[in-house]
């Protein structure tokens, strides 16, 4: 115990001697941290409160384009901006002016009713409720309603703005069905005998706490993934070190006292966990008094410390079993400053810390199980948005914990392979 203390306080020396070097470890990730919750929160904002503009060539000027028209302004989404030419439009979206224009058919209300009468008639007639002219059926030409879209538009935008248009045109066609039907059945045209309102809606359930609907938020999201962050990219100071030692001597002098390579690993280990928990505590603290202080969601740790200290833990010591691997393999700093660097930003990607997993194509998100990352960050998703146990967040925690086993064990092997040659 007296070697393992003696080691740990060896390595404390180490850290406190580079004041540069601790300074980037725990100011980065902090800068880091509010740098990007203020970009997506603000960015949030401007999607949720602002509108987006949107050309719009009414080449109808009828009731459909009426229709869509009001349901656009109605959505709070998007600001109507009408144009009267299609070339314009087109030219000002594919210049990258505005992202969408919307461009109505001529003849497109006209159209439709007498389409739609001359199929209720026809509905009718069959059933012997429409005396039968045998008028020839005129034909129609089905209407194209345009979207141009910028180029740079994201996939999901574009998705979502063809969603909402076809779910408009679609209700319009039904309450023009409505109205063709009642048109033939009544002379009244203020009775109203079909109900055109949605039968079907959609309520999105939430889960609560304590009968606490429990809204997530960016700070939610961006305070474990840039923790995870952080407490990873302590692989680079750590195996920094450990290359420094071997490089200068130092290692060999403390292979000719009888202390054990495990013994000096630990020593690393107690030190680094320690930043990695201190990391930890700094982020709750931004989360919790800097983020209200700058307009942001505040961080709510109400009962979940306990159990974010244990993710925080296990993350930590998977970090600290990787830096060790780098630092036992790596011959130089300039081989494991930039491998490692490299590696946490891999490890980032795949964990889910920048994109959301289930967005990755299937063989990323197959991928995305072996990163630790991605254990330590659902673990946190799991306190903080579906407020699991202990025993729920096991499974992670595990698989945390094994890697750093796995990832000292193979340092320690391959340190005395290589000393034993």
């Amino acid at each position: 115990m007296h070697k393992l203390l003696a080691s740990a306080y060896k390595e404390f020396l180490l850290l406190t001697r580079d004041v540069g070097g601790i300074s980037i470890l725990f100011i980065m990730p902090l800068v880091l941290i509010v740098t990007i919750t203020l970009i997506q929160d603000s960015s949030f904002q401007s999607i949720s409160e602002s509108k987006i503009p949107i050309l719009l060539v009414d080449n109808d000027k009828g009731s459909v384009s009426e229709t869509i028209v009001k349901g656009l302004n109605d959505s709070n989404i998007f600001e109507v901006i009408k144009l009267e030419k299609e070339d314009e439009a087109q030219n000002l979206v594919f210049k990258g002016s505005n992202q969408l224009a919307i461009v109505i058919p001529k003849d497109l209300s006209s159209d439709l009713e007498k389409k739609i009468n001359q199929n209720v008639e026809g509905i009718l007639s069959k059933f012997g409720l429409e005396e039968e002219e045998n008028l020839p059926e005129e034909s129609y030409i089905a209407k194209e309603v345009k979207l141009y879209f910028d180029p740079a538009t994201q996939f999901a935008f574009k998705n979502s703005v063809k969603n909402e248009i076809d779910k408009m045109i679609s209700k319009i066609e039904t309450q023009s069905i409505y109205k063709a039907f009642q048109e033939q059945i009544t002379d009244d045209p203020t009775e109203s005998i079909f109900e055109t309102e949605n039968f079907i809606s959609f309520k999105e359930i939430l889960p609560k706490n304590d009968d606490e609907v429990i809204v997530p938020n960016s700070v939610q999201h961006n305070v474990p993934a840039w923790t995870l962050f952080a407490i990873f990219f302590i692989i680079v100071p750590l195996s920094i070190n450990m290359v420094k030692e071997k490089s200068q001597g130092t290692f060999v002098r403390l292979r000719t006292n009888p202390v054990s390579y495990f013994t000096v690993l630990g020593g690393k280990t107690v030190v680094y966990l320690a930043v990695c928990l201190i990391q930890f505590v700094l982020m709750l603290l931004i989360g919790v008094y800097l983020f209200p202080a700058i307009g942001l969601p505040t961080l709510d740790v109400s009962g979940k410390l306990p159990l974010l200290f244990v993710v925080a833990f296990f993350a930590g010591l998977a970090a600290i079993g990787l830096g060790l691997l780098l630092g036992t393999i790596a011959k130089t700093p300039e081989q494991s400053a930039p491998f490692g660097a490299t590696f946490v930003v891999i490890l980032a990607a795949l964990g889910g810390v920048w994109v959301p997993v289930f967005v990755m194509p299937q063989f990323m998100q197959a991928l995305s199980n072996i990163s630790p990352m991605n254990w330590g960050l659902n673990a946190f998703y799991d306190v903080f948005l579906r407020n699991s146990s202990l025993m729920e967040i096991v499974p992670e925690i595990t698989l945390l914990f094994l890697f750093f086993i796995v990832t000292t064990l193979i340092a320690i092997v391959y340190n005395e392979k290589k000393n034993a040659v």
